[in-house]
């Protein structure tokens, strides 16, 4: 048909009128306006209410402005979770300009490399990370103007900028109107990858992906209107998952945390009445395992969203026992974060609590606002059966997938060939649409030709009575190729020897997938809390 002859295309465009680029820009000025006297951040006895968070949000960008910066530019941040890293998830795309906000666990070097790669215009900076900060700076050439943020609650390192945060916000105007995007498709922050097997790689969002993972996040977790939220995610990792839009966009309590102490979080949850915080695996085993002294006196509800590495059904289930509830979510930096849910279904609650611990393990299905998951070969993009059995890799599609990699274009086809975001996770189907994963593709396990999942045999290891931490690498083998290498960190007072432990593998698996070699050691971790296993691999096959 002609759509000539359609009455729908005929005088009904788009205009100023009835449409908008989408931006989670939107969310604060709602806020602001209709909640202005609402707290908004915390952190120590600083309050702001939205109204004020809303005005030096709007003031930065000015003073950015000013100074030059716009459309196209860079404005990097080092800087744990405080209230001008959260003001500045606002301030710089207001001005129209990309926000990087770095790793603050990366070394000089690495810092160095990001700092080029994104072509910063201002680098923004902690002094906390002062000193790794001028060691990088001194790296490269640059003409940066360096920002110090002089935080009241920190003391310690310098200030090596030319202008600290709250002079620099002094030279902005009160009354800035910002612009909103003139193309949703415009880059609003740029994130990059922990670079374990190279330089790191720049994922670049855009301002519809944002909104949309903001609003996805709060459905997927049915957040009701202010929630308090505390800061144990860092707002470095996939811009906190897009929290600081999604606490926005419900008018909620920004709860600053610099540190995640289990002792620090058990206090502000009491003391702020925390209902809502983001964690990995290993954060939630840290406040499992904590002094029962420091978990007492929480008598509200506590929502607790957990991704970044699959949880073992163990820690899960030691969490729903503090009277927490969990939520599994499952994405990349390239999908904003948290891209997949695990959906729960009322009639498992029902369940025994061991049973809906395995069930929440499960990554899950698609957030709200992802239009296509699947479970394929990686080759034909073939979906594999919903057998539960059959493993294949993990393909996203749609608004919650990255623009793609900056100045990267071969990486990027490469990521997206066939239509569709290749994660590089190995996972089965089950039969009510549930992922589970199995493994990244390089940490699967070959052994005599039989697949191995280190994830499954982690699950087993935390369910030994002595370990509190675990992580299972494929280790290099004469006759079998690879066989299962287990590195545990025992709980604090409690033992167990190698063989004990394999032992209690072969019990509760089947005898091949046990581990052949146990070793008792510190896990390495990144700043996100998940389990370098790279630097497991080599230690397994260079141990002399």
């Amino acid at each position: 048909m002609n759509d000539n002859n359609n009455p729908y295309q005929e005088n009904l465009d788009k205009q100023r009128a009835n449409f908008t680029a989408l931006s989670p820009m939107t969310f604060i000025d709602r806020a602001a306006k209709v909640y202005p006297d609402r707290t908004a951040v915390v952190h120590g006895d600083t309050r702001r209410n939205w109204a004020q968070t809303y005005q030096r949000c709007q003031q930065m960008a000015s003073a950015l402005n000013k100074y030059g910066i716009g459309k196209g530019h860079t404005v990097s941040l080092i800087a744990p979770n405080i209230p001008e890293h959260f003001e500045l998830h606002f301030a710089v795309p207001m001005c129209g300009a990309v926000l990087n906000s770095i790793n603050t666990r990366l070394d000089s070097q690495t810092f160095a490399f990001i700092l080029q790669h994104a072509e910063a215009k201002v680098l923004f900076v902690d002094r906390e990370f002062s000193e790794m900060v001028a060691k990088a700076l001194d790296m490269i050439p640059n003409n940066y103007l360096v920002i110090d943020i002089d935080d009241l609650y920190w003391q310690g390192g310098e200030l090596i900028g030319s202008i600290n945060y709250e002079a620099f916000l002094a030279t902005g105007e009160l009354s800035y109107h910002w612009q909103p995007p003139q193309d949703e498709w415009d880059a609003i922050t740029l994130n990059y990858t922990s670079g374990t097997t190279g330089d790191p790689k720049g994922v670049v969002y855009h301002h519809r992906g944002a909104y949309l993972n903001a609003i996805s996040n709060a459905m997927s977790w049915g957040m009701h209107q202010h929630p308090i939220y505390l800061w144990t995610l860092p707002m470095f990792h996939c811009n906190g998952w897009c929290f600081p839009w999604t606490v926005a966009l419900m008018a909620g309590v920004n709860v600053c945390l610099r540190h995640v102490r289990a002792d620090t979080i058990f206090d502000l949850i009491k003391q702020e009445k925390v209902g809502y915080f983001c964690g990995a695996p290993i954060v939630l085993n840290m406040l499992k395992l904590a002094d029962d002294s420091v978990k007492s006196g929480i008598e509200h509800k506590v929502n607790v969203m957990t991704a970044g590495a699959p949880p073992p059904a163990a820690v899960i289930q030691g969490m729903e026992s503090l009277g927490f509830k969990v939520t599994h979510v499952y994405g990349l930096t390239e999908t904003y974060g948290p891209s997949v849910v695990c959906a729960w279904h009322d009639d498992w609650s029902e369940l025994p609590l061991e049973k809906q611990a395995q069930l929440k393990s499960r990554q899950g299905v698609r957030a709200p606002m992802l239009d296509g998951l699947m479970v394929a070969d990686p080759v034909t993009l073939k979906p594999v059966p919903q057998d539960g059995l059959t493993m294949g890799e993990i393909f996203m599609q749609g608004n919650l997938v990255m623009k793609g990699y900056l100045k990267n274009p071969t990486t990027t086809n490469k990521a997206f060939e066939g239509g569709w975001f290749h994660s590089g996770d190995l996972a089965v189907w089950h039969a009510d649409g549930y992922i589970e994963i199995k493994d990244r593709s390089k940490d699967i396990i070959i052994s005599g030709g039989e697949n191995i999942s280190s994830i499954e045999i982690e699950d087993v290891l935390y369910r030994h009575p002595s370990i509190q931490e675990a992580a299972v690498v494929a280790m290099e083998h004469v006759k079998w190729g690879e066989t299962p290498c287990a590195f545990v960190t025992l709980k604090l007072g409690q033992s167990a020897t190698a063989r004990e432990i394999i032992n209690f593998c072969r019990d509760h698996m089947p005898r091949f997938k046990a581990p052949t070699r146990v070793v008792f050691a510190e896990l390495p971790k990144t700043s996100t809390g998940k389990i370098k296993k790279f630097e497991l691999r080599d230690m397994a096959n260079n141990d002399d």
